[in-house]
């Protein structure tokens, strides 16, 4: 029988550039579609770092050096390109892969609000990483001329870092539910989802990018899904990890995992918010699980071939 899953892609199924993403996104369907003519129904998220830092890095230029009055685009709305022009390729893509295996399904992006807290401490700590890698001369730059925190990233380089609320409540939720339940697939949430604050009746704009992760883990539940999938650049999580006594895990109950967390066995802004997001599923109601596992490993997981499974 199939289950209900939501999916959380990670940065290496979309590349780094537009040419890089369409590439990607074809590979990516083919994973995803296999999901889906095994009889699951499928809701998509994804990351957008690399994308909305370029988006809100040309917007920056554009009114710095091509139009002086053209007004400082913001990073809320940069967010809400970035799941636009994501959710383009990857429906179309997506739709393209079904159709070819007979499967006339529908797939559907939905610009995704996601309210937060204006009192939480994470616009006081900015900890996510967004745009591209860039040298340390490169971001000392930007951070005297225009006041980025800047912070290095995993040994891969330095990138701009910004707030990264938690994730209160999805606005569109009841859009999202309905189409789920009619059987269409669902892109929702891209890059954690345009953060908001409720004003009365308005929502505004903040300046931060939700982790996709924790929005993945709270839209799950919101929909009652059974599985949540989070694809990230290895097989398995690991503690250990990169020393020669590093142990490859096929499980976690919750309770183990929070203990390793506590250890520090995962890195920050890389295993340990997926994790994290795993073990808040699991244990949000009965018979829910999550997976950590590579992209093109997803369906094996769901099998209980391979990856981390968290319950």
């Amino acid at each position: 029988m199939g289950k209900r899953i939501v999916i959380a892609l990670g940065g290496n199924a979309l590349g780094n550039t537009l040419a890089e993403q369409m590439t990607a996104v074809k590979h990516t369907s083919k994973a995803i579609a296999d999901l889906i003519e095994q009889g699951h129904e499928v809701i998509i998220s994804h990351g957008n770092g690399p994308q909305v830092g370029m988006i809100n890095h040309a917007m920056n230029e554009l009114s710095r050096e091509v139009e002086s009055d053209f007004p400082i685009i913001p990073l809320s709305v940069c967010v809400a390109m970035s799941q636009s022009y994501i959710g383009y390729d990857l429906q179309n893509a997506l739709r393209e892969e079904l159709l070819n295996r007979g499967i006339p399904k529908p797939c559907t992006s939905i610009i995704t609000q996601v309210i937060v807290d204006p009192e939480d401490p994470a616009f006081q700590h900015p900890s996510k990483p967004i745009g591209r890698f860039m040298s340390r001369e490169e971001a000392e730059s930007l951070q005297k001329e225009k006041g980025y925190v800047m912070m290095e990233d995993a040994g891969r380089g330095w990138r701009r870092i910004v707030a990264s609320p938690k994730p209160r409540d999805i606005v569109e939720i009841e859009t999202i539910r309905a189409l789920f339940n009619a059987g269409q697939v669902v892109i929702a949430g891209g890059g954690g989802g345009i953060p908001v604050i409720r004003e009365g009746s308005h929502l505004r704009g903040m300046g931060a990018v939700i982790d996709k992760d924790f929005c993945s883990c709270l839209m799950a539940q919101q929909v009652d899904a059974d599985v949540l999938i989070i694809l990230t650049a290895v097989e398995k999580c690991a503690i250990n990890f990169g020393k020669s006594n590093q142990q490859w895990l096929d499980h976690m109950s919750t309770e183990e995992a929070r203990r390793y967390c506590a250890e520090g066995q995962f890195a920050p802004g890389s295993m340990l918010p997926k994790v994290e997001a795993a073990i808040k599923f699991a244990e949000s109601a009965p018979g829910r699980r999550s997976l950590i596992t590579l992209l093109e490993k997803a369906k094996d997981g769901i099998e209980g071939k391979t990856g981390t499974v968290i319950e």
